[in-house]
């Protein structure tokens, strides 16, 4: 288990899952995982920093889908929050403002009102928020 955890950041649930199917229950599974966090290996809230920069980063997700993935792998509400400190403020509207531009770009759609309406929504489904979506939208940088 510790090359499990050693190959990349996992959370508890992803541990558990392992152990589990590898046939390891109650108090064995209880003092595997103590060891783990014992010893380093696993450490839920380095896990959410990780997860929350990998997926800004790479897979250019927002706050709100970044949460709900961490809630899904049932990280605490603390490393939640902590995770969510990983995103920079300039860094999160620089790349919201970038997906809005690289979309506008291949949307075929000429009517301005629906063409807004289209961005708006592409840019929720990566999980960004709609208060500041409508707010780069309104600015008139992006046709």
């Amino acid at each position: 288990m510790m090359k499990f955890c050693a190959y990349r950041d996992r959370c508890h649930k992803e541990v558990k899952d392992k152990l589990i199917e590898i046939e390891i229950y109650g108090d064995d599974l209880d003092e595997v995982m103590c060891i783990l966090i014992a010893e380093k290996f696993l450490n839920e809230e380095r896990y959410a920093r990780s997860f929350a920069r990998g997926k800004f980063r790479i897979k250019k997700w927002g706050r709100w889908k970044i949460k709900q993935e961490l809630k899904r792998k049932r990280v605490s509400d603390y490393c939640i929050k902590k995770a969510m400190e990983e995103l920079d403020e300039f860094d999160y509207e620089g790349q919201l403002r970038a997906l809005l531009e690289k979309k506008s770009k291949v949307l075929r759609e000429t009517d301005p009102f629906k063409r807004k309406g289209k961005l708006a929504k592409f840019a929720q489904g990566k999980g960004f928020e709609s208060a500041l979506i409508w707010t780069i939208l309104k600015d008139g940088s992006i046709q």
